[in-house]
């Protein structure tokens, strides 16, 4: 066990040194790219309800996105993190303007507060696609966090509570590819990754 967190500690101090080499140009033409392949894809233009998240500086931008689930009239549900935690909440987003207007948590990412009641995912239909973030994924459907487990948990305690897990899709940059991501018996695999220059890079 503490191989595997010391080996996950170096490959993320690796991953982020790769992607503060990565031009903001080079982020936005391959989010372009992600973001036209996901538009595409079967999962997504069947899927009613999806979680998205809302990209920090060293993710695939999901601005065009979200523009589309609501342009599709999808239900979008992004994260809400409880702080000093594990524990994450998919909650729905009434629209694209209202972004700018919800509070920045100290990650500098925007959330509902914790007082902000809104419709659960888990608590109101489930899920039928999740876009994932992510600091590193492999051919395996493996991926690399932050550490903090939020994905695991909220992914577990779905298939709990609803008794199937949603279809999981990662988007990625290029140079999050790896050969191979260091695991536990915590960490819950991705359906499927989409990165810019491969084909939908799947576990199996």
């Amino acid at each position: 066990m503490a191989s595997v967190l010391a080996a996950k500690k170096a490959l993320r101090n690796q991953l982020k040194q790769r992607l503060i080499a990565l031009r903001d140009s080079e982020k936005l033409s391959q989010s372009q790219a992600v973001t036209r392949k996901l538009l595409s894809h079967k999962r997504y233009q069947a899927a009613q309800r999806i979680a998205v998240f809302l990209n920090m500086p060293d993710e695939i931008q999901t601005k065009d996105i979200i523009n589309d689930i609501f342009r599709q009239g999808k239900a979008c549900f992004i994260p809400r993190y409880r702080p000093r935690s594990n524990h994450m909440d998919m909650v729905r987003l009434s629209s694209v303007d209202e972004i700018n207007q919800l509070p920045v948590t100290t990650w500098n990412i925007r959330q509902p507060a914790e007082g902000d009641d809104r419709d659960n995912a888990l608590s109101n239909g489930g899920l039928d696609l999740v876009l994932v973030p992510g600091l590193g994924f492999d051919k395996e459907g493996h991926r690399l966090g932050r550490g903090k487990g939020y994905y695991d948990t909220f992914l577990e305690r779905y298939m709990k509570q609803i008794g199937a897990k949603p279809y999981t899709i990662a988007l990625a940059f290029q140079e999050q590819l790896c050969e191979s991501i260091p695991v536990n018996d915590n960490d819950i695999e991705i359906d499927e990754i989409l990165c810019a220059e491969n084909q939908e890079v799947l576990k199996n």
